[in-house]
């Protein structure tokens, strides 16, 4: 019988999520129900932190949902969800100034963006029909459909990878601009570091998972040309 490491190496990055997804909403909620200063929503805050980065050009319109904020660089849209959008809390302005500080990346064409951008369709191909291909490669003995899929789903992990500095990148210019902007008071500058380095926890997450299931496929793949 041979050993599949999954629980090895991919059960504690499943957990690890887990975790993180919790803390990220816990500590969204707790921020969420401290009313910022100066009375201002995150798209208040957005338009802003724009204007003083002479974007002009970017459209901030809400979404459905809870933390389903993001930037669309093809559209230019600043997309910010219900509890974001309308609501002069910290833990909305901090989410607000993040999505802004992918905004910004765009328009100063920041390299690590520019490079996830190209590799969106690599990413959406290899983790959705990579692990599948690799598995059927496996159970079919047919190492060329294996070696395809690892290949697929290795375009997958490089853009978890690359998400990383550009996630860690658009917080710090978030805490960058709301403090050089006056936006928020130093203590409520400490609550947004703590909602965005709760949120920056998931991507890690997400990116030693990805790693952690390659590595399987790697290993599977070997153990099975012994």
């Amino acid at each position: 019988m041979s050993f599949d490491p999954y629980l090895v190496l991919v059960v504690p990055t499943l957990i690890l999520s887990m975790i993180a997804q919790l803390l990220v909403k816990s500590t969204f909620s707790k921020y969420s129900k401290i009313r910022c200063s100066k009375n201002i929503t995150g798209q208040e805050a957005a338009l802003i932190l724009m204007r003083n980065n002479s974007i002009n050009d970017v459209t901030i319109e809400p979404v459905s949902g809870s933390l389903t904020d993001h930037y669309d660089p093809r559209a230019k849209k600043l997309r910010l969800s219900e509890p974001v959008y309308a609501q002069p809390s910290i833990a909305a302005v901090g989410v607000a100034a993040h999505e802004t500080g992918h905004a910004i990346q765009h328009a100063k064409r920041y390299a690590p963006l520019v490079l996830r951008s190209t590799l969106v369709p690599v990413a959406n191909i290899g983790s959705s029909f990579g692990p599948w291909l690799a598995i059927a490669g496996i159970a079919m003995s047919f190492p060329i459909l294996l070696n395809l899929g690892i290949l697929l789903f290795g375009g997958a992990v490089l853009f978890y990878i690359i998400t990383l500095p550009v996630e860690f990148n658009a917080s710090a210019r978030a805490l960058a601009q709301l403090r050089s902007g006056n936006v928020l008071t130093q203590e409520e500058l400490s609550g947004v570091r703590k909602v965005l380095t709760a949120a920056a926890l998931t991507y890690v997450a997400s990116a030693l998972s990805a790693i952690m299931n390659l590595l399987r496929l790697v290993l599977l793949s070997r153990s099975r040309r012994r």
